[in-house]
């Protein structure tokens, strides 16, 4: 996790919210996401949490944030669709959370596989594997 800038707390936060698997290697795709929106948001601490199998846990990582005194985070769910986990395990994890740091202003964004953005871009990899 990042370390205050120049003494000070970054005030916002990008959570990445992965489903997890047992194979390590699956995490890579997700930490190099992590890595490539930290080098663009650099006034933003951006982190990585999972639901389930790997660590760190969405909770974990929320309470680190509070405790560096980020009180604004969005989770981005990098799933492709609104499955059973965003549609009923996230709702609950946001609010354990937000029962847990009343001071927190916490926004879940739509599964990032619905934007039409997205779409497009997956859209545009197909065709061009196509050739």
């Amino acid at each position: 996790m990042d370390a205050p800038v120049n003494g000070q707390t970054k005030q916002r936060a990008l959570v990445l919210f992965a489903h997890g698997a047992r194979a390590a290697s699956w995490a890579a795709p997700f930490e190099r996401l992590r890595d490539l929106n930290r080098t663009r948001l650099s006034g933003v601490e951006v982190e990585l949490a999972f639901l389930e199998l790997m660590e760190p846990r969405l909770p974990a990582v929320v309470a680190g944030l509070v405790a560096r005194g980020v009180l604004d985070v969005t989770v981005v769910p990098v799933f492709l669709g609104q499955g059973g986990h965003l549609l009923r395990d996230l709702p609950l994890l946001a609010d354990e959370l937000r029962a847990a740091h009343p001071t927190l202003r916490l926004n879940v964004a739509g599964a990032v596989g619905e934007d039409p953005g997205v779409l497009a871009a997956m859209s545009d990899y197909c065709l061009k594997a196509l050739g």
